[in-house]
């Protein structure tokens, strides 16, 4: 066997995928929900412009994950505790844009400083370190199960109950305020709903690559349209498509599940990127030939 054919066994490998297949299906459930989660709350993420703030609060989030396996409790818990609290800051310090880069530029940092010890003093199994980092969900138990899909659905609720004054706020604050509707106050709940919304993700891809499914997703799905109803759905699809693409794929090797996620969701860009600008360019051929 050459290097490369070594390479490629360790990336693609179905030998007994059907028997595999078997033991993931808690893990297609969970990343169901998350991809509905991800590309809902990425539409406003863009809307908002908060791709840096969904970084800041990972490295957050991977503190928490990382103090939770330490202290041997639930890391999908500590991961909520932790995205929380950099959601909580950066909702209360930063009402201004310039603002709150500064505060995730503070947060960034010291969260990632702290995972970094708290993973440093833990003395269990190498790979339960590097799942926080790249991602395990492969691997999701009932009690895990139990965890991502109650995140999930409080996070579907609170998108449902504000989505239209959100989005209202989010294309025009200042009319929206002047309207009557709580600006600040949507503003702070959309940040918690976005920290566990973070937390969840981190689970797929881990703490480096958590833009892939909140960010990704619905930046692929405003290339190809600006319809307010077909925006989400897109959205939602193409990181549904992502993750359970990756999860599939994963299987098989042995590598972890991050590099297959985040390879179908930046394919997906490209292709969303390159049919919008033919669009366009079809477009301003007829326009000229009108």
């Amino acid at each position: 066997m050459t290097i490369a054919d070594g390479i490629w066994q360790q990336i693609f490998n179905f030998d007994h995928y059907g028997e595999l297949l078997a033991l993931v299906r808690n893990s297609l459930v969970a990343g169901a929900a998350l991809g509905l989660v991800g590309g809902l709350v990425g539409v406003f993420v863009l809307m908002r412009d908060l791709p840096f703030a969904v970084h800041g609060i990972s490295e957050m989030s991977f503190a928490g994950a990382s103090a939770a396996l330490l202290l041997g409790v639930n890391i999908v818990g500590g991961s909520i505790v932790g995205s929380l609290i950099a959601a909580g800051a950066i909702g209360l310090l930063g009402a201004r844009a310039r603002d709150r880069n500064s505060v995730i530029g503070v947060v960034m940092p010291f969260g990632l400083g702290l995972g970094v010890l708290f993973l440093a003093l833990y003395k269990g199994r190498a790979a339960n370190k590097f799942g926080i980092l790249t991602g395990q969900i492969v691997a999701v138990d009932t009690p895990q199960m139990s965890w991502l899909l109650g995140t999930s659905a409080v996070v579907l609720v609170a998108l449902a109950a504000m989505w239209r004054p959100l989005a209202f706020a989010s294309a025009d604050p200042e009319v929206a305020e002047a309207r009557g509707v709580p600006v600040r106050a949507l503003s702070f709940a959309f940040m918690l709903v976005l920290g566990l919304a973070v937390a969840l993700s981190v689970q797929v891809v881990g703490a480096l690559l958590v833009l892939t499914l909140v960010v990704t997703p619905a930046a692929a799905a405003a290339r190809v349209t600006a319809s307010p109803v077909l925006l989400p759905a897109l959205s939602v699809l193409f990181a549904v498509v992502s993750i359970e693409g990756g999860i599939l794929l994963a299987l098989g090797g042995s590598i972890p599940i991050s590099p297959y996620v985040t390879t179908i969701s930046f394919t997906i860009y490209v292709v969303c990127r390159w049919v919008g600008r033919h669009r366009i360019r079809r477009w301003g051929a007829a326009r000229a030939t009108a």
